[in-house]
C-alpha cells in the first residue's frame, strides 16, 4: 500500500469519527467516543497541569521576591531618611540644651560680662591640655581671661590671635588655681595632672576634707574670681609625717566634650603667665 493510499484511509477514518461524534452529540444519548477521548486526554491534562504547577509557583516566587526586594529598598531608604532626621533633631536638641544652660548661667551671674565662643579644636595629647576657640583679639579677648562653662571653670586664655584663642585647661600640668573646700573653708592650690584630672595641694593636716566635698576657686592671688566650681573631692591622701594633705579632685567640667564655652571679659587677672599669638 502506497503512502498516499494510507493518508486517504486516515482522512476517511477521521471524517467518519467526527461524523459519528456529531451524530451521537445530536441524539442526546451517551457518547462513547467522548468518554473514550476524555479517558485518553484527562491523564495527559493532569500530567501537563501537574508538571506546569512548579514552574508557575517558581514564577510566582520570583515575582514575589522581586516585589519584596523593591519594597525592602524603599523601606531602607525611608529608614535612612528617618534616622538622619532623628540625628538632626537630636543635635538641635543638644545644642539648644547647651545654649539654654549657658544662658541660665549668665542670668545667675549678672556681674559677669560673658562672651560665648565655639570650641574649634582640642589638643590631642595629655602633656598639654588646651583647646582652641573661635574668638580672639577682635572680640575683646585678652591673655589670662577666665574661661567658663555652665558647670564650672574650664581654664584661662593662654594665647590670643585676631580671630581665635588658645585656652589652657585647668587639667594642664602647668595650670594652678587657688582653691577652697566649700564645706570646711580650707584653702589650697588645685593643679592639673594631665589626663583630665586635678589634685589639691597644701591642705592643712587638721583639715577635715573628705570625699564628696565641693572645691571652689578662692580668689586668692587674683587670677580667678571667687566661688567658681572646680570639681569634687574623690580621694584624700593623709600622711602623718607630711606637712599637708592632698586631695584628688574630679573636674566639674568634662573638658574633652566641650563644644561651647564662655569667656569672662570684665575680670582682669593680676598675672597671666601666657603669651600673645600673631
Amino acid at each position: 500500500m502506497n503512502q498516499s493510499r494510507q493518508w486517504a484511509i486516515v482522512v476517511v477514518l477521521l471524517l467518519a469519527l467526527i461524523l459519528g461524534w456529531l451524530v451521537l452529540e445530536q441524539s442526546g444519548d451517551a457518547n462513547p467516543l467522548r468518554d473514550l477521548v476524555s479517558r485518553v486526554v484527562s491523564p495527559v491534562q493532569f500530567a501537563v497541569q501537574h508538571l506546569s504547577r512548579p514552574a508557575s509557583h517558581a514564577v510566582d516566587r520570583l515575582e514575589s521576591r522581586a516585589a519584596l526586594s523593591v519594597e525592602n529598598e524603599t523601606l531602607a531608604e525611608e529608614n535612612a531618611a528617618l534616622r538622619n532626621e532623628i540625628v538632626r533633631l537630636r543635635e538641635a536638641q543638644i545644642e539648644n540644651e547647651s545654649l539654654r544652660a549657658l544662658l541660665n548661667f549668665k542670668s545667675t551671674v549678672p556681674t559677669f560680662q560673658l562672651l560665648s565662643a565655639e570650641v574649634i579644636g582640642h589638643d590631642p595629647n595629655n602633656l598639654i591640655q588646651s583647646l582652641m576657640i573661635d574668638r580672639g583679639a577682635l572680640d575683646g579677648i585678652e591673655l589670662g581671661m577666665p574661661v567658663l562653662d555652665a558647670e564650672g571653670l574650664v581654664g584661662r586664655i593662654s594665647q590670643v590671635s585676631a580671630g581665635s584663642s588658645r585656652v589652657m585647661l585647668i587639667t594642664d600640668p602647668s595650670s594652678s588655681v587657688s582653691a577652697q573646700i566649700q564645706r570646711s573653708r580650707d584653702t589650697g592650690v588645685v593643679q592639673g595632672v594631665g589626663g583630665r584630672g586635678l589634685v589639691m595641694h597644701y591642705l592643712p593636716q587638721e583639715s577635715l576634707v573628705q570625699p564628696g566635698d565641693m572645691v571652689l576657686t578662692s580668689g586668692l592671688g587674683g587670677n580667678f574670681p571667687r566661688r567658681l566650681v572646680l570639681g569634687q573631692v574623690v580621694e584624700v591622701s593623709h600622711h602623718d609625717a607630711a606637712m599637708f594633705q592632698e586631695a584628688v579632685v574630679t573636674p566639674a567640667v568634662d573638658v574633652g566634650r566641650l563644644e561651647a564655652v564662655m569667656v569672662l571679659l570684665n575680670f582682669a587677672p593680676l598675672e597671666t603667665g601666657a603669651q600673645t599669638g600673631d
